[in-house]
């Protein structure tokens, strides 16, 4: 009786663990971020780069946007503004993976469950379409 608690249990905390997100931490300057000239090509760079994209262009058009208006307001863009905005399109690239991860971890922790229930009782599951 008490192996089923503990098995519902590991099947629980499994779960928990798996659906979890995976956080990176670090340590916040108490300073403003000093950018210098270079770091304000580069990102300037990246964000050409980022709106160079078609989906982007095309969401620009829809929205009344033309492509000179675009630089115009690019370059009235302070260093700082310019390198938040770079530093948003870095996470938002990050964050394109995090589906395909959660469906694995999803079908690796019902992979688990089928192991756990087979290994510790006598009744098999079977998947039939």
């Amino acid at each position: 009786m008490t192996r089923k608690y503990i098995v519902w249990y590991l099947v629980a905390a499994m779960f928990v663990i798996g659906i979890a997100p995976r956080l990176d931490a670090a340590f916040v300057p108490s300073q403003g971020v000093i950018v210098t000239p270079s770091d304000r090509k580069s990102d300037l760079q990246a964000v050409q780069g980022a709106l160079e994209n078609k989906l982007v262009q095309q969401r620009l058009k829809d929205l009344g946007y033309t492509s000179e208006e675009i630089k115009e307001r690019l370059t009235q863009l302070t260093d700082q503004q310019l390198h938040s905005i770079a530093q948003k399109l870095d996470d938002l690239r990050v964050g394109q993976d995090s589906a395909l991860g959660i469906v694995i971890a999803v079908l690796v922790i019902i992979l688990l469950i089928i192991l756990i229930i087979n290994l510790t009782s006598g009744h098999k599951v079977v998947l039939t379409r």
